[in-house]
């Protein structure tokens, strides 16, 4: 910046001067692109996480009804039936059946449950106060014929809280997937029946 002049005509030309430096930093607009996605890359990124994060829960969920499905397939033809199968064991045969995707060990729940009709079926999680309730599972084979409902489910982690509206719907960000089959045991063998 030049030095401040001492006499009028010289003022008036530090004057000019001043105003159109002002004028030209005023005008300039190269730092306007990245104040501008300052202000919108939170947002924008919150919502990519978001989208991302409900497709992962969406193909979760389909990799479960599609494990469910096939593993339900060895009650309904009797094959774990005739195996003798114990619930860790049809538990091992629906961790085969999953993708690589889920933690099947520790957050895996099998439940098997027979019931003598359609009607007295219930569908209800079994979640107590926003927890899963692990004690009201259970693993019921039944025979020939019988009704018989085969429900996995999972916790999966939340991890994308968009405004405070998430996915979760258990306590500690998890949300809860479930994928159940309900069949009529196939005619496998002439003995034995519902219990």
């Amino acid at each position: 910046m030049p030095k401040f002049p001492r006499n009028r005509i010289g003022t008036r030309l530090f004057f000019s001067r001043l105003v159109c430096m002002v004028g030209r930093f005023a005008r300039q607009e190269r730092g306007a692109t990245a104040i501008e996605f300052g202000m919108v890359a939170m947002p924008f990124l919150a919502l990519i996480f978001a989208i991302l994060e409900t497709a992962l829960v969406f193909f979760a969920g389909q990799t479960l009804e599609s494990a469910v499905q096939d593993s339900a397939r060895l009650i309904l033809t009797g094959q774990a039936q005739n195996a003798n199968y114990t619930a860790d064991d049809f538990k091992k045969q629906v961790c085969n059946r999953t993708a690589s995707l889920f933690d099947c060990t520790n957050k895996m729940y099998v439940d098997v449950k027979s019931y003598s009709t359609f009607s007295a079926i219930s569908s209800s999680p079994p979640v107590t106060n926003k927890q899963f309730d692990s004690t009201k599972t259970g693993y019921s084979l039944a025979g020939p014929g019988c009704i018989q409902v085969v429900t996995l489910y999972y916790q999966w982690p939340v991890y994308v809280a968009l405004l405070g509206d998430n996915l979760s719907n258990l306590s500690g960000n998890y949300r809860l997937l479930s994928a159940s089959a309900v069949f009529k045991n196939e005619p496998y063998s002439t003995t034995g029946g519902c219990s």
